[in-house]
């Protein structure tokens, strides 16, 4: 039975707003589980989804860990915190779907000789689908806006 329009609105507005709650916290996760150290839960996330700096996409758990084992990781933890600001979500909860735009900047700080610094800005651009009941990433892809001193974050970024 029917609630009505308003009751059918009410209804599909619950369900963008528990979707838009999970894609948040499914975000979320990811800047954590890096800041974490955890790498593999971190490519776990795209188990059956693409991950990558723009033009340069892995796809699946085991590819987007083999990029990751280039973050260089202090007793365990990369000394970052990966800042999600600006973030704007569609969700099309009936098809199961849902894109989103965010800005991140990631802070670093190495003692005794790396102060706190932003080493990178840029703009995450993700699209996320429903799997058995669960929503998942799709794909991630990361728009470098400014780049600063990567070389404790990434093995691949030091300079000669």
């Amino acid at each position: 039975m029917s609630g009505g329009p308003a009751g059918d609105a009410a209804v599909e507005l619950a369900a963008t707003r528990r979707a838009e709650q999970r894609i948040l916290a499914l975000m979320a996760e990811y800047c954590d589980s890096i800041d974490r150290g955890d790498l593999d839960g971190c490519a776990a996330l795209f188990r059956r989804g693409r991950w990558g700096i723009a033009g340069n996409l892995a796809e699946g758990e085991a590819a987007v860990r083999a990029l990751l084992a280039n973050v260089t990781l202090y007793d365990g933890v990369p000394l970052t915190r990966h800042l999600m600001t600006n973030v704007r979500i569609e969700a099309a909860t009936d098809a199961g779907r849902a894109t989103a735009r965010s800005c991140i900047m990631v802070m670093q700080a190495v003692p005794p000789d790396f102060a706190l610094q932003a080493i990178f800005v840029g703009t995450y651009h993700d699209s996320f689908h429903l799997d058995s009941g669960q929503w998942c990433f799709g794909e991630r892809v990361i728009v470098p806006d400014l780049i600063g001193d990567l070389s404790r974050h990434r093995s691949d970024m030091v300079r000669a």
